[in-house]
């Protein structure tokens, strides 16, 4: 599956772990994908996937979960896009 990262982006904060997303395209699909991305650890990853501008075709964005569940490389690497982008929270003031 060829895909195109168009934007990704990863917090981190004590109260809620790594929160992050990864916006991207994939070839001859109509819409955009978002991939929203949480873990408490930064070692098991729960995500959604979504169409990032209004909805599309349901067959093209089960293609894609399809490909996020069987290809490992894959799933890791929209996570790396988005792990690549961390950012951490700043402790609040006391």
């Amino acid at each position: 599956m060829n895909l195109n990262v168009l934007k990704a982006g990863m917090t981190f904060s004590d109260e809620d772990g790594y929160v992050g997303f990864v916006h991207f395209e994939v070839e001859g699909h109509v819409r955009k994908y978002e991939m929203a991305l949480q873990s408490k650890k930064g070692r098991d990853w729960g995500y959604s996937l979504f169409f990032l501008d209004g909805s599309g075709p349901e067959e093209q964005i089960e293609l894609v979960e399809d490909a996020i569940e069987e290809d490992d490389d894959l799933y890791f690497r929209l996570i790396g896009e988005a792990k690549a982008q961390l950012v951490e929270a700043t402790p609040a003031s006391e």
